[in-house]
C-alpha cells in the first residue's frame, strides 16, 4: 500500500459525496460455505453434488430475499470447498474482504466438524449469524455432520441455526419446502441484522409528554442492534424553516402533490394559519426531516443556495445516516407549530411527491421502542411500510352491542382493538395490498411486495388508491394549538396483520409479537367508534388470533404498538433470537419457531438463553 499524500488531503475542500443509495453502509452479505470429508476418495465422491446443493441454495435466496428499495442482498461463496483447517482459513480470509455478516454451512456428508472451526473459532466473528444445512439422505447422511457440528458450536457458545428436512430429500429435485422456508427465513433475518448495523436512529426532539418510549436508550441501540443514535434539538428544525434552509423546489413539488392528490379539510372556525400557509409549512417539515435523516446534496450547492436564498452548508447537508427516526412533536413543538402528522404519514408511506419507493421509518412522539420494531418489520418484509398505532380501546362484542345495538359476535367473536394514531400510519394501509396482486391472498407479504416493486402498473394502482382513500383533516386545536393536518382513512377488513412491540425492562430489551387480522365492522359500528374517539385520525380495527382483544391489551406493554401487513411473527422470533432479544408474548405456532440449537440446551427457554449469551453486539 502506497503512503497517502497527506498534504493533498489537507488541502482538499470538503464536499457532499453522493452515492446511489440515501443510506451509507455495506450491503448485507451472506457467505455460503460448502464442506465435505477431506479424505481422498470421499472428497472426490462428494464434491460435485455438494456444489450442486450450494447452487440451489444460492438461487433460492437470490430469488426470494429482497431489501427495501427492491435491492438484492449480496452472496459470496467460498473459493474452494472447506475440508479442514487450512481450507477454512482460505474461506475466512476471503470473507473478511467481502464484509460478510452471516454464513450458511452446506454439506451432504460427514466432515471433521470441530476442525472446520479452527479459523477464528469458526469462520467469521462472534457477531456473524451462522446456519448449517445438512442433507437428509442415506448414502452419506448429512445429519451425522450436522449434529456433530451444531454440538461443537454450542460448546463454543456460538449459536447456530440447524436446517434438516424431516423426510428424505431428492437430491435431483428442488429444495424441499421445509428446508427452503428455513433457509429463506435465516437469510431474511440475517440481512435485517446486517442492514441495521452501523446506521443511526435520529431523535428529532426529546421525550413527548412523559412517554417512556421516547427515552432513546443509546446503549440498548448499540448493544442489541449495532446501531448508533443521534439527537437533534427541535430548534434545528425551526431554524431551517425560518431561515429557508431547505430545497424550495422540492417543497413546491410536495405542496402541489398534496393539493392535487388529496382531499383536504382544513377545519372550520378561526385557525392559527391560512390554509395554504399551513399546508406549505407541513411540506417544509417533511422535506427537512428527510434531509436530517439522509442528507441532501442541494443544500451543499452554492448555486442552489444563491438561487433560493440560503447559504449552502456542507456540514448541515450531510444528514445523520439515519435508517429510522422519531419526532417528539407534543407538546413543546405542537403548542406553537403544526404537528407532524402529515410528515410522518407521507414519509412512512411507499411513495411521496417524487413517486414510488422512498419509504422512511418514523415513530410518532419519538417512541424509539416502537420505531425499532417498525424498522425490523420494514426490513423483514423487504420494504413494506409500517403502521404506528395507539392501542386506543378494547371493544368486546358485548360493549359494541351495548353502545350501538349491533351484534358483531359473528364478525369479531374475540373482540377488537381500535388502532388509530395521528401520525405514522403509512397511507398504504388505506389499501388491501393483497388484493392488488393477482393471487395475492395466497402469497406471503414479501411475495406480494416483491410483485408490487417489480410492476410500475401495480405501484400506480397502489398510490392512486391510497391517495383516493385518504383525507387530510385539520388538527383538533384543543390538543394541537399550533394546528396540523392528519391523514384519515379506514383500513379494509380481512387483511392479515402482525402487531408487535419492543419493551425495556431495566437494561433488557424484550419483544411482543402477535398475529391477527383486520375486521370489517358494520358501518354503523365503525362510525360510532370513530366518533367517540377521534374521527380525524386513520383507523383500523384488528383482532388477534387465539386470544381475546382484552388479553392482548392486558398483556401488551405500553400505549403504542406497531403493525405490519402479513403474518411475520415467525420471522420476528428468528430475528429476535439472532439479536438475543427474548420474546415475552407471541401466538406463533410451535412448528414455525426457528431458533438456534443452543436454545434446546436451555429447555427452549428464550429468556435464559438470551441472558446467558447477552446482546449480539454487547
Amino acid at each position: 500500500m502506497s503512503r497517502p499524500d497527506f498534504a493533498a488531503l489537507a488541502n482538499k475542500q470538503r464536499e457532499f459525496v453522493a452515492f446511489d443509495q440515501p443510506l451509507l453502509g455495506h450491503t448485507p452479505t451472506i457467505a455460503l460455505t460448502p464442506c465435505v470429508d477431506g479424505r481422498t476418495g470421499a472428497y472426490e465422491d462428494n464434491v460435485e453434488r455438494t456444489w450442486r446443493m450450494v447452487e440451489k441454495v444460492y438461487d433460492l435466496i437470490d430469488a426470494k430475499v429482497r431489501l427495501p428499495g427492491n435491492r438484492k442482498i449480496r452472496m459470496v461463496v467460498a473459493p474452494e470447498i472447506v475440508y479442514g483447517p487450512r481450507s477454512g482459513a482460505v474461506a475466512q480470509q476471503y470473507y473478511a474482504t467481502q464484509g460478510v455478516c452471516a454464513n450458511i454451512w452446506i454439506s451432504r456428508s460427514w466432515c471433521y466438524s470441530d476442525e472446520l472451526m479452527s479459523a477464528c473459532a469458526g469462520i467469521g466473528s462472534s457477531e456473524w449469524l451462522q446456519a448449517a444445512y445438512g442433507l437428509n439422505q442415506t448414502d452419506r447422511p448429512g445429519a451425522v455432520w450436522l449434529k456433530a457440528f451444531c454440538a461443537a458450536m454450542d460448546e463454543k457458545k456460538r449459536p447456530i441455526f440447524s436446517i434438516y428436512n424431516p423426510d428424505l430429500e431428492d437430491e435431483e429435485g428442488p429444495i424441499c419446502d421445509y428446508v427452503a422456508e428455513r433457509l429463506v427465513r435465516f437469510a431474511r433475518c440475517a440481512a435485517t441484522v446486517g442492514e441495521m448495523r452501523g446506521k443511526n436512529y435520529l431523535s428529532v426532539g426529546s421525550v413527548s409528554m412523559g412517554i417512556i418510549g421516547s427515552d432513546v436508550r443509546r446503549n440498548l441501540m448499540q448493544d442489541y442492534l449495532g446501531m448508533g443514535s443521534v439527537s437533534v434539538d427541535m430548534v434545528a428544525l425551526q431554524g431551517r424553516m425560518s431561515r429557508g434552509f431547505y430545497d424550495k423546489d422540492e417543497v413546491d413539488r410536495a405542496f402541489a402533490f398534496f393539493k392535487e392528490k388529496f382531499e383536504i379539510d382544513f377545519g372550520g372556525g378561526e385557525r392559527p394559519q391560512p390554509n395554504a400557509e399551513l399546508l406549505y409549512d407541513c411540506c417544509k417539515m417533511a422535506v427537512i426531516v428527510k434531509d436530517l435523516m439522509t442528507g441532501n446534496p442541494r443544500l451543499a450547492d452554492a448555486a442552489v443556495g444563491a438561487a433560493q436564498g440560503f447559504r449552502a452548508d456542507v456540514e448541515y447537508a450531510q444528514g445523520t445516516n439515519a435508517i429510522a427516526a422519531g419526532t417528539q412533536g407534543q407538546r413543546q413543538w405542537t403548542d406553537l407549530y403544526p404537528n407532524f402528522d402529515l410528515v410522518e404519514s407521507i414519509l412512512g408511506s411507499s411513495f411521496d411527491w417524487d413517486g414510488f419507493g422512498d419509504t422512511r421509518v418514523i415513530a410518532t412522539e419519538n417512541d424509539s421502542k416502537n420505531g425499532i420494531g417498525m424498522l425490523m418489520a420494514y426490513l423483514l418484509t423487504g420494504g413494506v411500510p409500517q403502521m404506528f398505532a395507539d392501542i386506543r380501546t378494547n371493544w368486546t362484542p358485548e360493549s359494541i352491542k351495548k353502545a350501538t345495538g349491533v351484534d358483531v359476535t359473528g364478525v369479531c367473536p374475540r373482540g377488537i382493538i381500535d388502532k388509530r394514531n395521528s401520525g405514522a400510519a403509512a397511507l398504504d394501509y388505506a389499501v388491501d395490498i393483497f388484493k392488488l396482486v393477482p393471487g395475492g391472498k395466497k402469497m406471503s407479504v414479501q411475495e406480494v411486495w416483491n410483485a408490487i416493486c417489480d410492476s410500475p402498473k401495480l405501484q400506480k394502482k397502489l398510490m392512486d388508491a391510497a391517495c383516493k382513500g385518504t383525507t387530510y383533516i385539520g388538527a383538533n386545536l384543543t390538543y394541537f394549538p399550533g394546528d396540523g393536518l392528519s391523514s384519515h382513512y379506514r383500513t379494509a377488513g380481512g387483511v392479515p396483520m402482525t402487531a408487535y412491540r419492543f419493551n425495556v425492562v431495566g437494561d433488557m430489551l424484550t419483544a411482543s409479537v402477535v398475529e391477527g387480522e383486520t375486521v370489517d365492522l358494520p358501518k354503523k359500528v365503525a362510525d360510532h367508534i370513530s366518533k367517540v374517539t377521534d374521527p380525524t385520525w386513520p383507523e383500523g380495527y384488528w383482532t388477534p388470533y387465539g386470544m381475546t382483544s382484552f388479553e392482548y391489551m392486558n398483556k401488551i406493554g405500553p400505549n403504542h404498538d406497531a403493525n405490519s401487513f402479513g403474518l411475520i411473527g415467525a420471522d420476528f422470533i428468528t430475528l429476535c433470537a439472532m439479536l438475543r432479544i427474548p420474546v415475552d408474548m407471541h401466538n406463533v405456532d410451535a412448528k414455525d419457531i426457528f431458533r438456534p440449537t443452543m436454545w434446546d440446551r436451555f429447555g427452549g427457554d428464550d429468556f435464559r438463553a438470551c441472558a446467558y449469551l447477552g446482546p449480539l453486539f454487547g
